[in-house]
Protein backbone atom coordinates (compact mmCIF):
# COMPACT_ATOMS: atom_id res chain seq x y z
CA UNK A 1 0.00 0.00 0.00
CA UNK A 2 1.24 3.28 -0.82
CA UNK A 3 -0.70 7.16 -1.34
CA UNK A 4 -0.73 6.96 -5.18
CA UNK A 5 -3.15 3.72 -4.40
CA UNK A 6 -5.04 4.97 -1.57
CA UNK A 7 -5.95 8.28 -4.73
CA UNK A 8 -6.76 6.13 -7.14
CA UNK A 9 -9.41 7.57 -9.18
CA UNK A 10 -9.62 9.91 -6.52
CA UNK A 11 -10.82 13.29 -6.75
CA UNK A 12 -10.75 14.60 -2.39
CA UNK A 13 -8.72 13.51 0.04
CA UNK A 14 -10.27 14.02 3.50
CA UNK A 15 -7.15 13.61 6.54
CA UNK A 16 -8.23 12.84 9.65
CA UNK A 17 -6.48 12.18 12.81
CA UNK A 18 -6.15 13.90 16.28
CA UNK A 19 -3.33 16.83 16.74
CA UNK A 20 0.21 16.68 17.44
CA UNK A 21 0.31 13.46 14.80
CA UNK A 22 1.88 15.51 11.82
CA UNK A 23 -1.45 15.62 10.37
CA UNK A 24 -0.90 19.16 8.67
CA UNK A 25 2.60 18.33 7.04
CA UNK A 26 1.14 14.70 6.15
CA UNK A 27 -1.37 16.30 4.10
CA UNK A 28 1.06 18.81 2.55
CA UNK A 29 3.23 16.06 1.52
CA UNK A 30 0.67 14.08 0.04
CA UNK A 31 -0.60 17.20 -2.17
CA UNK A 32 3.01 17.62 -3.47
CA UNK A 33 3.85 14.69 -4.18
CA UNK A 34 0.43 13.93 -6.31
CA UNK A 35 1.32 17.78 -7.75
CA UNK A 36 4.40 16.55 -8.73
CA UNK A 37 3.15 13.57 -10.89
CA UNK A 38 1.17 16.14 -12.66
CA UNK A 39 -1.83 17.31 -11.20
CA UNK A 40 -3.18 20.24 -10.10
CA UNK A 41 -3.82 19.93 -6.49
CA UNK A 42 -5.03 22.04 -3.94
CA UNK A 43 -4.43 21.21 0.05
CA UNK A 44 -6.51 23.37 2.47
CA UNK A 45 -5.59 23.59 6.47
CA UNK A 46 -6.92 24.71 9.05
CA UNK A 47 -3.98 24.67 11.13
CA UNK A 48 -3.84 28.03 12.86
CA UNK A 49 -0.11 27.90 13.33
CA UNK A 50 0.40 28.56 9.80
CA UNK A 51 2.91 25.59 9.41
CA UNK A 52 1.41 24.37 6.31
CA UNK A 53 2.71 28.22 5.17
CA UNK A 54 5.71 27.96 6.48
CA UNK A 55 6.80 24.21 5.10
CA UNK A 56 5.86 25.56 1.72
CA UNK A 57 7.75 28.75 2.06
CA UNK A 58 5.13 30.93 2.00
CA UNK A 59 4.48 34.01 4.43
CA UNK A 60 1.12 33.49 5.00
CA UNK A 61 -2.29 31.68 3.22
CA UNK A 62 -5.79 32.99 2.95
CA UNK A 63 -8.98 32.11 2.39
CA UNK A 64 -8.81 31.42 -1.41
CA UNK A 65 -6.47 28.57 -2.75
CA UNK A 66 -2.73 30.31 -3.55
CA UNK A 67 -0.07 28.53 -6.18
CA UNK A 68 2.83 27.50 -4.44
CA UNK A 69 5.94 29.04 -6.68
CA UNK A 70 7.76 26.02 -7.96
CA UNK A 71 10.71 27.08 -7.93
CA UNK A 72 10.80 26.60 -4.12
CA UNK A 73 11.05 22.48 -5.24
CA UNK A 74 14.34 23.17 -7.18
CA UNK A 75 17.22 21.30 -5.64
CA UNK A 76 15.14 19.02 -3.61
CA UNK A 77 14.79 15.94 -5.61
CA UNK A 78 11.44 16.79 -6.49
CA UNK A 79 10.03 17.77 -10.01
CA UNK A 80 7.40 19.83 -10.04
CA UNK A 81 4.93 18.70 -13.09
CA UNK A 82 2.03 19.92 -11.89
CA UNK A 83 0.05 22.95 -10.18
CA UNK A 84 0.44 22.41 -6.08
CA UNK A 85 -1.91 25.49 -4.95
CA UNK A 86 -2.62 25.52 -0.93
CA UNK A 87 -5.26 27.86 1.24
CA UNK A 88 -5.69 28.05 5.10
CA UNK A 89 -9.41 28.17 5.57
CA UNK A 90 -11.11 31.44 7.58
CA UNK A 91 -13.88 29.49 8.61
CA UNK A 92 -15.93 33.32 9.60
CA UNK A 93 -14.76 34.29 6.12
CA UNK A 94 -16.68 31.03 5.08
CA UNK A 95 -19.88 30.76 6.63
CA UNK A 96 -20.38 34.94 5.20
CA UNK A 97 -19.30 33.78 1.67
CA UNK A 98 -22.23 30.91 2.29
CA UNK A 99 -24.80 33.34 3.30
CA UNK A 100 -23.94 35.77 0.00
CA UNK A 101 -24.11 32.23 -2.25
CA UNK A 102 -27.51 31.05 -0.44
CA UNK A 103 -29.47 34.69 0.08
CA UNK A 104 -32.02 34.96 -2.75
CA UNK A 105 -30.81 38.64 -3.76
CA UNK A 106 -28.05 41.01 -2.25
CA UNK A 107 -30.76 43.13 -0.09
CA UNK A 108 -30.97 39.60 1.91
CA UNK A 109 -27.66 39.08 2.25
CA UNK A 110 -26.73 42.33 3.84
CA UNK A 111 -29.36 42.17 5.75
CA UNK A 112 -28.00 38.87 7.95
CA UNK A 113 -24.42 39.82 7.15
CA UNK A 114 -25.02 43.49 8.46
CA UNK A 115 -26.84 41.89 11.28
CA UNK A 116 -25.66 41.39 15.33
CA UNK A 117 -27.36 38.45 15.32
CA UNK A 118 -25.60 36.73 12.94
CA UNK A 119 -22.34 38.04 13.38
CA UNK A 120 -22.02 36.39 17.05
CA UNK A 121 -24.09 33.46 16.03
CA UNK A 122 -21.52 32.98 12.84
CA UNK A 123 -18.75 33.31 15.02
CA UNK A 124 -19.96 30.82 17.09
CA UNK A 125 -20.87 28.55 14.57
CA UNK A 126 -18.02 28.80 12.45
CA UNK A 127 -15.78 28.35 15.19
CA UNK A 128 -16.65 24.73 15.59
CA UNK A 129 -15.00 24.37 12.11
CA UNK A 130 -16.53 21.17 10.63
CA UNK A 131 -19.09 22.17 8.70
CA UNK A 132 -16.98 25.26 7.03
CA UNK A 133 -14.54 23.05 6.21
CA UNK A 134 -16.20 20.75 4.12
CA UNK A 135 -18.14 23.35 2.73
CA UNK A 136 -15.17 25.15 1.47
CA UNK A 137 -14.43 21.75 0.20
CA UNK A 138 -17.41 20.85 -1.55
CA UNK A 139 -17.04 25.04 -3.23
CA UNK A 140 -13.67 24.09 -4.68
CA UNK A 141 -15.17 20.41 -5.88
CA UNK A 142 -17.92 21.95 -7.63
CA UNK A 143 -16.04 24.52 -9.34
CA UNK A 144 -13.95 21.98 -10.78
CA UNK A 145 -10.95 24.03 -11.07
CA UNK A 146 -8.45 20.93 -9.41
CA UNK A 147 -7.61 17.52 -9.95
CA UNK A 148 -7.25 16.31 -6.41
CA UNK A 149 -8.42 18.61 -3.41
CA UNK A 150 -6.54 17.39 0.09
CA UNK A 151 -8.13 18.88 3.45
CA UNK A 152 -6.41 18.53 6.77
CA UNK A 153 -9.46 18.43 9.30
CA UNK A 154 -10.10 19.33 12.86
CA UNK A 155 -8.59 16.79 15.56
CA UNK A 156 -10.34 13.40 15.47
CA UNK A 157 -11.89 13.77 18.75
CA UNK A 158 -14.84 15.95 16.38
CA UNK A 159 -14.66 13.22 14.50
CA UNK A 160 -18.72 12.21 14.80
CA UNK A 161 -19.38 16.30 14.66
CA UNK A 162 -17.36 16.26 11.49
CA UNK A 163 -18.88 13.62 9.80
CA UNK A 164 -22.71 14.39 11.35
CA UNK A 165 -22.17 18.78 10.22
CA UNK A 166 -24.35 18.51 7.49
CA UNK A 167 -27.04 16.69 9.11
CA UNK A 168 -27.25 18.54 12.29
CA UNK A 169 -27.01 21.61 10.09
CA UNK A 170 -30.49 20.26 8.42
CA UNK A 171 -31.92 19.51 11.91
CA UNK A 172 -31.00 22.91 13.15
CA UNK A 173 -33.54 24.34 10.82
CA UNK A 174 -35.93 21.82 10.91
CA UNK A 175 -36.36 22.08 14.54
CA UNK A 176 -39.20 23.24 16.45
CA UNK A 177 -37.56 25.93 18.24
CA UNK A 178 -36.65 28.06 15.10
CA UNK A 179 -39.75 27.30 13.25
CA UNK A 180 -41.49 28.99 16.35
CA UNK A 181 -39.29 32.27 15.62
CA UNK A 182 -40.10 31.93 12.00
CA UNK A 183 -43.86 32.39 12.57
CA UNK A 184 -44.84 35.79 12.06
CA UNK A 185 -47.49 35.33 14.40
CA UNK A 186 -45.84 32.63 16.40
CA UNK A 187 -44.87 32.08 20.03
CA UNK A 188 -41.90 33.61 19.53
CA UNK A 189 -43.16 36.95 18.54
CA UNK A 190 -45.71 36.67 20.98
CA UNK A 191 -43.02 36.24 23.91
CA UNK A 192 -41.29 39.84 22.77
CA UNK A 193 -44.77 41.57 22.78
CA UNK A 194 -45.20 40.62 26.78
CA UNK A 195 -42.80 41.49 29.58
CA UNK A 196 -39.56 41.03 27.41
CA UNK A 197 -40.70 43.95 25.31
CA UNK A 198 -40.00 46.06 28.38
CA UNK A 199 -36.31 44.68 28.52
CA UNK A 200 -35.73 44.88 25.18
CA UNK A 201 -37.01 48.55 25.66
CA UNK A 202 -35.04 49.31 28.79
CA UNK A 203 -31.71 47.97 26.45
CA UNK A 204 -32.33 50.08 23.58
CA UNK A 205 -32.37 52.92 25.94
CA UNK A 206 -29.35 52.32 27.41
CA UNK A 207 -26.91 50.59 24.82
CA UNK A 208 -28.22 52.72 22.21
CA UNK A 209 -29.22 48.71 20.03
CA UNK A 210 -32.49 47.58 19.29
CA UNK A 211 -32.08 43.85 19.98
CA UNK A 212 -35.67 43.26 19.07
CA UNK A 213 -35.33 44.26 16.00
CA UNK A 214 -32.10 42.91 15.66
CA UNK A 215 -33.66 39.52 15.97
CA UNK A 216 -36.80 40.04 13.76
CA UNK A 217 -34.66 41.09 10.65
CA UNK A 218 -32.09 37.76 11.52
CA UNK A 219 -35.26 35.46 11.92
CA UNK A 220 -36.73 37.15 8.76
CA UNK A 221 -33.78 37.37 6.53
CA UNK A 222 -32.89 33.78 7.71
CA UNK A 223 -36.58 32.69 6.47
CA UNK A 224 -35.59 32.76 3.48
CA UNK A 225 -32.36 31.15 3.14
CA UNK A 226 -33.57 27.93 4.81
CA UNK A 227 -34.46 25.36 1.88
CA UNK A 228 -31.18 26.24 0.29
CA UNK A 229 -29.06 25.89 3.05
CA UNK A 230 -30.85 22.60 3.62
CA UNK A 231 -30.36 21.79 -0.33
CA UNK A 232 -25.63 22.48 0.54
CA UNK A 233 -26.28 20.10 3.29
CA UNK A 234 -27.49 17.52 1.63
CA UNK A 235 -25.35 18.25 -1.35
CA UNK A 236 -21.99 18.31 1.00
CA UNK A 237 -23.00 15.05 3.37
CA UNK A 238 -23.56 13.50 -0.87
CA UNK A 239 -19.39 14.62 -1.25
CA UNK A 240 -18.59 13.38 1.94
CA UNK A 241 -19.97 9.83 1.30
CA UNK A 242 -18.33 10.03 -2.72
CA UNK A 243 -17.06 7.45 -4.56
CA UNK A 244 -14.70 10.09 -5.97
CA UNK A 245 -13.68 10.84 -2.00
CA UNK A 246 -11.76 9.25 0.33
CA UNK A 247 -10.34 9.49 4.14
CA UNK A 248 -6.97 8.76 5.38
CA UNK A 249 -6.66 8.64 8.99
CA UNK A 250 -3.31 10.27 10.17
CA UNK A 251 -1.86 8.74 13.24
CA UNK A 252 1.46 8.12 15.28
CA UNK A 253 1.97 4.64 17.72
CA UNK A 254 1.25 6.12 20.96
CA UNK A 255 -1.88 4.64 22.52
CA UNK A 256 -4.30 7.42 22.92
CA UNK A 257 -3.33 8.59 18.95
CA UNK A 258 -4.23 4.77 18.01
CA UNK A 259 -7.44 4.61 20.08
CA UNK A 260 -8.56 7.69 18.38
CA UNK A 261 -7.63 6.58 14.80
CA UNK A 262 -9.54 3.24 15.65
CA UNK A 263 -12.55 5.68 16.77
CA UNK A 264 -12.54 7.51 13.73
CA UNK A 265 -12.24 4.51 11.67
CA UNK A 266 -15.72 2.68 13.56
CA UNK A 267 -17.38 5.87 12.83
CA UNK A 268 -16.38 6.02 9.10
CA UNK A 269 -17.67 2.28 8.52
CA UNK A 270 -20.74 3.17 10.87
CA UNK A 271 -21.83 6.40 8.57
CA UNK A 272 -20.45 4.58 5.47
CA UNK A 273 -17.80 6.85 4.13
CA UNK A 274 -15.29 5.50 1.78
CA UNK A 275 -11.89 4.65 3.90
CA UNK A 276 -8.31 5.28 1.84
CA UNK A 277 -5.81 3.69 4.74
CA UNK A 278 -4.12 4.63 7.77
CA UNK A 279 -0.64 6.61 7.85
CA UNK A 280 1.43 6.01 11.21
CA UNK A 281 3.83 8.61 11.47
CA UNK A 282 7.09 8.52 13.91
CA UNK A 283 7.70 4.96 14.25
CA UNK A 284 10.17 3.80 16.33
CA UNK A 285 11.79 0.66 14.22
CA UNK A 286 13.69 -2.41 16.16
CA UNK A 287 16.04 -4.13 13.70
CA UNK A 288 18.91 -4.82 16.18
CA UNK A 289 16.94 -7.12 18.81
CA UNK A 290 16.65 -8.00 22.31
CA UNK A 291 20.50 -6.31 22.40
CA UNK A 292 21.72 -7.02 25.99
CA UNK A 293 22.68 -3.02 27.28
CA UNK A 294 25.28 -4.75 29.18
CA UNK A 295 26.90 -6.20 26.60
CA UNK A 296 26.43 -2.73 24.39
CA UNK A 297 28.52 -0.99 27.40
CA UNK A 298 31.31 -3.69 27.33
CA UNK A 299 31.83 -3.32 23.76
CA UNK A 300 31.97 0.06 23.70
CA UNK A 301 33.92 1.07 27.08
CA UNK A 302 37.16 0.93 25.29
CA UNK A 303 36.40 3.40 22.74
CA UNK A 304 33.94 5.38 24.19
CA UNK A 305 35.03 5.12 28.10
CA UNK A 306 32.73 3.28 30.72
CA UNK A 307 30.57 6.54 31.37
CA UNK A 308 29.51 7.33 27.48
CA UNK A 309 29.35 4.31 26.81
CA UNK A 310 27.02 3.32 29.55
CA UNK A 311 24.49 6.18 28.88
CA UNK A 312 24.76 4.76 25.45
CA UNK A 313 23.92 1.64 26.66
CA UNK A 314 20.68 3.08 28.21
CA UNK A 315 20.12 5.07 25.33
CA UNK A 316 19.74 2.30 23.72
CA UNK A 317 17.12 -0.05 25.90
CA UNK A 318 15.39 3.05 26.40
CA UNK A 319 14.54 2.99 22.34
CA UNK A 320 13.60 -0.69 22.67
CA UNK A 321 11.09 0.31 24.91
CA UNK A 322 9.96 2.73 22.38
CA UNK A 323 10.42 0.14 19.51
CA UNK A 324 8.19 -2.64 21.53
CA UNK A 325 5.45 0.23 22.49
CA UNK A 326 5.34 1.45 18.60
CA UNK A 327 4.83 -2.42 17.49
CA UNK A 328 2.12 -3.71 19.79
CA UNK A 329 0.11 -0.47 19.53
CA UNK A 330 0.42 -1.02 15.50
CA UNK A 331 -0.16 -4.72 15.70
CA UNK A 332 -3.77 -3.76 17.91
CA UNK A 333 -4.46 -1.17 15.27
CA UNK A 334 -4.07 -3.15 12.36
CA UNK A 335 -6.12 -5.86 14.18
CA UNK A 336 -8.81 -3.65 15.02
CA UNK A 337 -8.69 -2.58 11.20
CA UNK A 338 -8.88 -6.01 10.01
CA UNK A 339 -5.06 -6.49 8.84
CA UNK A 340 -2.21 -4.56 7.92
CA UNK A 341 -2.53 -4.39 3.93
CA UNK A 342 -4.20 -0.72 4.33
CA UNK A 343 -1.31 1.07 6.91
CA UNK A 344 1.95 3.11 5.94
CA UNK A 345 4.50 3.27 8.31
CA UNK A 346 6.70 6.10 8.49
CA UNK A 347 9.95 6.22 10.78
CA UNK A 348 10.63 8.83 13.46
CA UNK A 349 12.58 11.13 11.50
CA UNK A 350 16.00 12.63 12.89
CA UNK A 351 14.35 16.25 12.05
CA UNK A 352 11.02 17.64 12.94
CA UNK A 353 9.48 18.83 9.41
CA UNK A 354 9.39 22.44 8.81
CA UNK A 355 10.20 22.97 5.06
CA UNK A 356 10.31 21.37 2.42
CA UNK A 357 13.35 18.62 2.71
CA UNK A 358 10.72 17.58 5.56
CA UNK A 359 8.07 17.03 3.22
CA UNK A 360 10.06 15.30 0.85
CA UNK A 361 11.08 12.78 3.64
CA UNK A 362 7.90 12.02 4.42
CA UNK A 363 6.70 11.60 0.62
CA UNK A 364 9.82 9.09 0.03
CA UNK A 365 7.94 6.99 2.63
CA UNK A 366 4.35 7.62 1.54
CA UNK A 367 4.71 6.76 -2.01
CA UNK A 368 7.12 3.83 -1.61
CA UNK A 369 6.05 0.19 -1.94
CA UNK A 370 5.97 -2.10 1.37
CA UNK A 371 9.52 -3.36 0.04
CA UNK A 372 10.97 -0.16 -0.74
CA UNK A 373 9.91 1.22 3.02
CA UNK A 374 12.25 -2.12 4.17
CA UNK A 375 14.78 -1.41 2.19
CA UNK A 376 15.07 1.81 3.03
CA UNK A 377 14.88 1.26 7.02
CA UNK A 378 17.42 -1.33 6.78
CA UNK A 379 19.52 1.12 5.01
CA UNK A 380 18.74 4.13 7.83
CA UNK A 381 20.13 0.93 10.24
CA UNK A 382 23.10 0.20 8.53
Amino acid sequence: MNVPKMLEGKRVCICGGSGGVGKTTTAASIAMGMAAEGKKVAVVTIDPAKRLATSLGLEELGNEPKLVDPAIFDGHGMEMQGELWAMMLDPKRTFDELIEKLAPDQKSADEVLGNRIYQELSSAVAGSQEFTAIAKLYDLDRDGGFDLLVLDTPPSRNALDFLDAPDRLTNFFEGRALQVFLRPAGFGMKIFGRGTGVVFSVLKRVTGIDLLQDLSTFFRALGGMIDAFKERAAAVNKLLSDKGTTFVLITSPEREPIEEATFFWRKLKAARMPFGGVIVNRVHHDFIGDVDAGDVASELEEELGPKLAARVAENLGEYHVLARRDRDNIARLARNLGGEDRMILVPYLDEDVHDVDGLQAIHRYLWATQEERDAMLADVVA
